[in-house]
């Protein structure tokens, strides 16, 4: 993993840190074709090359979060939009235990989008 990526998870105080990590395990284990790589100074997660989402931490909740770049496409209760036109978050509560299903079910979704064709991803 590159230094400044892997500093991205090192630098976060506990229990952001933990959860921040499974996460990108749990999305890393959704498709061989998932890469990590640091954009924007956070963690984005590409399928095939393409921006399929990212981790983050929300300024005022100060709770990680999973952003859905293509969130627009998706109708889940558990995603929410805020003031953004394009992407959707899932907020998590890291003194929790991960919704591992909802979010498996959520970045299949946004894996399907990608290999279906049915958007354009630049």
């Amino acid at each position: 993993m590159e230094p400044r990526l892997n500093n991205f998870y090192l630098r976060q105080e506990e229990p952001l840190k933990g959860c921040l990590l499974a996460l990108r395990e749990i999305i890393l284990s959704q498709d061989p074709e998932m890469t990590n790589i640091l954009k924007y100074g956070m963690p984005f997660f590409c399928y095939s090359g393409k921006m399929c989402c990212y981790l983050w931490i929300h300024k005022t909740l100060r709770k990680p979060y999973i952003g859905i770049v293509e969130g627009k496409y998706f109708d889940n209760p558990e995603l929410i939009q805020e003031k953004r036109s394009r992407m959707k978050i899932m907020l998590l509560d890291p003194e929790k235990d991960l919704p591992i299903e909802t979010i498996t079910t959520i970045l299949q979704k946004a894996i399907s989008l990608y290999k279906s064709g049915e958007i354009k991803i630049k």
